[in-house]
């Protein structure tokens, strides 16, 4: 390994200490005449070549405007800085081609890979979910930096630091801008721990609460005299939508949102899962409760009215099978008389017939006789 190789390590692990992005870049292949050998490297930030050699004059312009865009989106390319016009650039497969009117006429290709710092994660508040989310967001890459008023460090083991004052001055000092901040106070110093996230000035701010809760916490801290601007950035409520229900499914949930964020992507729209029904009431809104009152009144209505109309079919069915009371003659001539004057029945072996005749014969001696014949 050259001393050159060796300087440019050192400047990388340099600009890694301090925090700082940067991209290494390597001369791939060189089509003379160039001044750039392969296998020579530089690392270059946003700002220029940090320590290395590419190139001369003529491909420097071209490599920086790469490096720019990859410590950008964090993503490493392929590029060739080939002649022709000046300012041109080409994207041929997977090499972007850069335009240069340089008098050598060579070409040269380069890999530019670039290296940025491990992403903040600033963790407001001692709850639960603020304890799960310290332990899993180090997993993904991210260094944990947790606010909490009197927080003790043991308590969360994954943070690179714990600050114990959670106030807004003291935080803004402490800590740079442009870290991502959830704040998961929950219910604990909710308006401290947003005023410290507002200090932050952060890239984005998370609010582990509901919509309602943080409403009215977004209207305290604008008459507060807060920046509407920076506070109705605010998400809330955090993470997505994953029916999460424990402090580390929420946790996970919020972590989804911040991982999306870091790599630019815009979340697309979850549809909601019918959850089980449970014993819990519903809201509903005036107008249809007004509307359900009236379907249940006509609903217990028209109950009524059948069971009344079952009521009087199933009497007409009860007297329809009764028997028709039977009518009996009389003896003697005279008018019919009803079954419901119960026939007497003799059972002696003669009797004189109730009209003065013979005696009936003994074979009719159980004798039905009409009550006209009793002396009716």
């Amino acid at each position: 390994m050259t001393t050159s190789a060796h300087d440019v390590i050192a400047a990388a692990q340099r600009l890694q200490g301090q925090g700082k992005p940067y991209a290494l870049v390597s001369v791939l292949r060189v089509q003379s005449p160039a001044s750039a050998r392969p296998g020579d490297k530089a690392v270059v930030t946003a700002d220029g070549i940090a320590c290395g050699w590419i190139g001369g004059g003529c491909a420097q312009p071209a490599v920086l405007r790469a490096v720019r865009q990859a410590l950008a989106d964090e993503r490493p390319r392929l590029i060739r800085i080939a002649p022709s016009e000046a300012g041109a650039v080409r994207e041929l497969d997977d090499v972007l081609e850069f335009g240069m009117a340089c008098h050598s006429g060579g070409t040269i290709e380069l890999f530019v890979d670039p290296v940025l710092p491990r992403a903040a994660l600033v963790v407001v508040g001692d709850s639960p979910v603020a304890v799960a989310l310290a332990a899993l967001a180090p997993r993904v890459g991210f260094d944990v930096v947790v606010v909490a008023h009197g927080g003790d460090t043991p308590h969360f083991a994954g943070a690179v630091e714990v600050i114990a004052d959670d106030g807004a001055d003291a935080v803004a000092q402490r800590l740079a801008p442009g870290a991502f901040v959830v704040v998961a106070t929950q219910g604990r110093r909710d308006v401290q721990g947003l005023r410290a996230a507002l200090a932050l000035r952060a890239r984005t701010v998370w609010f582990v609460a509901s919509a309602r809760k943080a409403a009215v916490l977004r209207a305290s801290l604008v008459e507060a005299g807060a920046d509407a601007a920076a506070v109705a950035a605010i998400v809330a409520p955090a993470g997505q939508p994953i029916g999460a229900q424990t402090p580390q499914e929420i946790a996970l949930s919020v972590l989804a949102s911040v991982v999306a964020a870091r790599r630019g992507v815009v979340p697309a729209a979850v549809t909601p899962i019918t959850a089980p029904a449970t014993h819990e009431a519903t809201p509903v809104a005036p107008e249809t409760a007004e509307a359900l009152k009236a379907r249940v009144s006509g609903a217990a209505a028209a109950a009524r009215a059948r069971l009344q109309a079952r009521a009087a079919d199933s009497a007409l069915a009860l007297a329809a099978t009764t028997p028709a009371a039977a009518q009996v003659s009389s003896c003697c001539g005279g008018a019919p008389a009803d079954a419901a004057n119960a026939p007497a029945v003799l059972t002696t072996p003669a009797a004189a017939s109730c009209c003065g005749t013979d005696a009936a014969p003994a074979a009719a001696s159980a004798t039905v006789l009409p009550p006209s014949c009793r002396g009716g």
